[in-house]
């Protein structure tokens, strides 16, 4: 490909409105460019690379069995409606209503069309297993959509489902998939992370993310510095410490603690740890308030909030409303005496000797005791886990926290939508048998971003080999010199011919300008035709990172790409 035929338009100064690295250079290289919030334009190199990821993943795909499809963008809203996610799934639903008045929605995942598929379709046990997977644009309408392609509302995603007659044969589908995933993000050049993960609106027993690792990345991901544990922050567990209770129990004593309304405050005034300290949040849920109680010196996570009370979601009541249903304002809330559902973190009945609000405005409890004082509340994990707290799984490793970015997860749906929606066939005696589920999916167009978060310098993007738009960039260092042209010309071809895809900058543009060009597309190698090395019969080959420019025979040029490229 020329870049003088090419619609690549580079920029030199960052976007004011990129935020992430990715999308910083995905707008300078000319990947892609904004349309609405949160959709994108491919542009010609950066659909280059996207189909290289499309290209690793429908291998890999097919490789482990899975058949590919294409189902409808548009869905019917009465699936949805039979599965009961037409309202559970929220906002992101993109509803419509046609000029029918039927409603629709336009496709964020397709467990619904799926299951609908294979209980018109697959009739018997003897067509299991079955897999199938499709490559597919997408579109949830985000609230905020930010990042660029990282967080869009239009996405291309790869969504596989797999269907078996019991959990043994789930659990085959479930590593095959697993496996494969593995290998895709290996071929795409990633160092990522698997990890546990939660379910979400997606549902099912278990589930694993895979992240790839990059500071800027919007998710926490926990491991073990010793063990193989790793759970994304909304299903990550500490290990037990156990707490001593005191050899004198001292009454409890309510105390004045006038204006002191954060954990921070009344800690420093009565003189107190806020590790002794009991935070107590309200949430409101679909079935009500219900107070929340941390050690003061943790975080809610609101995910783990809802999964514990078993409800789609969990919203921290603001103080206005706070006060309305509790009586008295936030800083004040305690468990004692409290006419509210009250569920407590795990680790808070763990403490003796705490101290917790009152119900009254400038007064807290303290000396309290569970069991004395407090019937013991419902317990969950409720909190985030933090760095150097030990590992629930070996013990004696100690977590650590990472930035992540998701770009695939693997679901075990068990029987959940194939109940709701009817999804049976006849097993080996004649009998209908409920199926049971995998879902499967991949952020095809997030791959590119990851990879760039993963794979950049100060001066532009470093494609891995795999993902590079082209393998090659040829730098016609004066393309008016006639003798110049004719060599860069005749080794452009030369390795089109060999198969390699190469990019000629045959522009009539200053060298600065072309080789800051380079930089920021970032091929893995750079050849220069021209200048004084053209004069002695040599050409200039560079990596794009790892290494010094060599000096390389005219003549010898093509073998020695091939060598460098594993041909």
């Amino acid at each position: 490909m020329r870049f003088s035929q090419t619609l690549i338009p580079t920029l030199r100064e960052d976007p004011v409105d990129a935020q992430v690295i990715s999308h910083r250079l995905m707008l300078r290289a000319g990947l892609i460019r904004p349309l609405g919030s949160g959709i994108y334009t491919w542009l010609p190199l950066g659909l280059r690379v996207l189909r290289k990821v499309e290209a690793i993943v429908r291998q890999e795909m097919d490789a482990a069995g899975a058949q590919e499809v294409l189902m409808p963008a548009v869905q019917p809203g009465e699936l949805w409606q039979e599965s009961g996610r037409w309202e559970q799934y929220g906002k992101e639903l993109l509803r419509f209503v046609d000029r029918h008045d039927r409603h629709c929605c336009f496709g964020p995942t397709h467990e619904e069309v799926i299951s609908d598929l294979v209980r018109r379709e697959i009739r018997s046990y003897r067509q299991l297993p079955a897999n199938f997977y499709q490559i597919q644009t997408k579109f949830r309408d985000e609230i905020r959509p930010r990042f660029g392609i990282m967080r869009g509302r239009e996405f291309l995603m790869k969504d596989a489902y797999s269907f078996d007659l019991d959990a043994e044969g789930l659990e085959v589908s479930y590593q095959a998939m697993f496996a494969a995933y593995q290998r895709i993000f290996h071929r795409c050049g990633l160092l990522f992370r698997a990890v546990e993960a939660d379910t979400g609106s997606i549902g099912g027993a278990s589930s694993h993310e895979f992240h790839v690792l990059a500071d800027s990345g919007e998710d926490v991901i926990v491991s073990c510095d010793q063990c193989g544990y790793a759970a994304n922050l909304e299903k990550a567990v500490a290990g037990a410490v156990a707490g001593s209770p005191p050899e004198t129990m001292v009454e409890r004593q309510r105390v004045a603690t006038p204006g002191k309304k954060s954990i921070e405050s009344v800690a420093q005034f009565l003189n107190v740890p806020a590790e002794r300290m009991v935070k107590s949040l309200l949430v409101e849920t679909a079935a009500g308030p219900v107070l929340l109680l941390l050690r003061g010196d943790r975080e809610l996570n609101l995910v783990k909030a809802a999964a514990a009370l078993q409800v789609p979601q969990v919203a921290i009541v603001e103080p206005e409303r706070a006060a309305q249903l509790a009586g008295v304002a936030m800083g004040s809330l305690g468990p004692l005496g409290s006419r509210l559902p009250v569920v407590a973190d795990e680790e808070v009945l763990a403490l003796h000797d705490f101290v917790c609000g009152a119900n009254e405005e400038g007064w807290h409890w303290q000396h309290l005791h569970w069991g004395r004082d407090l019937p013991m509340p419902l317990s969950a994990d409720l909190r985030n886990v933090v760095a150097g707290e030990p590992c629930a799984r070996c013990a004696t490793g100690r977590l650590q926290r990472h930035q992540g970015i998701e770009v695939g997860h693997v679901f075990k749906l068990g029987d959940k939508y194939a109940q709701a929606m009817g999804v049976r066939v006849l097993d080996s005696q004649g009998l209908e048998q409920t199926l049971v589920m995998g879902c499967y999916g991949i952020g095809v167009s997030r791959i590119v971003a990851a990879a760039i978060e993963q794979h950049h310098d100060q001066n532009g993007i470093c494609w891995p080999l795999s993902l590079a738009p082209f393998q090659i960039e040829l730098v016609l260092l004066n393309p008016r010199e006639d003798q110049e042209v004719q060599a860069g010309e005749a080794l452009y071809q030369a390795l089109l011919s060999s198969g390699v895809e190469v990019l000629l900058d045959d522009r009539d543009e200053r060298a600065g300008v072309k080789f800051k060009d380079a930089d920021l597309l970032g091929c893995p190698w750079r050849v220069l035709v021209g200048g004084r090395s053209f004069k002695e019969g040599m050409v200039e080959v560079q990596p794009r990172t790892g290494g010094q420019a060599e000096r390389v025979p005219l003549a010898g040029a093509l073998p020695t790409l091939l060598r460098l490229l594993g041909r």
